[in-house]
């Protein structure tokens, strides 16, 4: 099988699905390669279809009024995004951009529904995916309206141990810029927690890389918020 064909068959997307249905979406798939600060699609594009990544990075954010950016969620390799508007007919609800050099896979609107049309299991695929999302976002609207700045650190910490499946050591695999918006805060707002944190012993920072050191005082600090 070639290499292509690998590559979809890999994503959780279409992970269950037979060789037969693999091999009808590789068909309708459209590879596309971008670099660092592309654009990948703007608010307010027609929503022709979604993306998977294969690798690299990209940023959903939107842009208030004063041009401040706030990011909504950052996606990595074998993760969709803009799936959305293929099933509500709208436009892309925000921007989507590349944070560092990045191929994806294109699957244009009409050809993938007419996928779902023959094989409903896909759509349960796709619904499983959506649900995953939602309740990501909820997790997120809950962490920034109802926590304080150190709770929602100290939570998004421990989120990334457990994607990274790592018990003390994690990889930041964003800036710490980018992480500040992603939690509702500013750079310096993160790096004066992340003192503070460290000089309790809750956790060593280098670079881009944390040290857990007292989970449990991070779990009460994920749940109380307050440092």
């Amino acid at each position: 099988m070639n290499n292509f064909y690998s590559i979809i068959s890999d994503i959780p997307l279409f992970s269950g699905l037979s060789e037969n249905h693999l091999k009808e979406i590789e068909k309708i798939a459209v590879k596309k390669k971008f670099s660092r600060s592309d654009i990948i699609f703007s608010e307010g594009d027609n929503g022709n279809g979604f993306y998977v990544v294969v690798d690299g990075q990209v940023k959903i954010h939107k842009v208030s009024f004063d041009g401040k950016e706030k990011i909504l969620h950052i996606f990595g390799p074998g993760e969709p995004f803009g799936e959305v508007p293929v099933f509500t007919g709208r436009a892309f609800p925000a921007n989507a951009e590349s944070l560092s050099k990045s191929r994806l896979l294109f699957f244009p609107k009409d050809d993938f529904v007419a996928l779902i049309m023959k094989n409903p299991s896909l759509a349960l695929s796709m619904l499983g995916v959506l649900s995953m999302r939602l309740r990501e976002f909820t997790v997120q609207i809950e962490h920034l309206a109802l926590k304080e700045v150190p709770g929602r650190i100290a939570s998004y910490l421990l989120y990334v141990s457990e994607e990274q499946e790592s018990s003390n050591r994690i990889e930041l695999e964003i800036s710490k810029g980018q992480l500040a918006s992603l939690l509702g805060t500013i750079p310096e707002t993160l790096s004066r927690i992340f003192s503070k944190m460290s000089s309790q012993g809750l956790i060593e920072v280098e670079g881009r890389t944390i040290w857990l050191l007292d989970r449990q005082s991070l779990m009460d600090l994920a749940e109380s918020g307050k440092i």
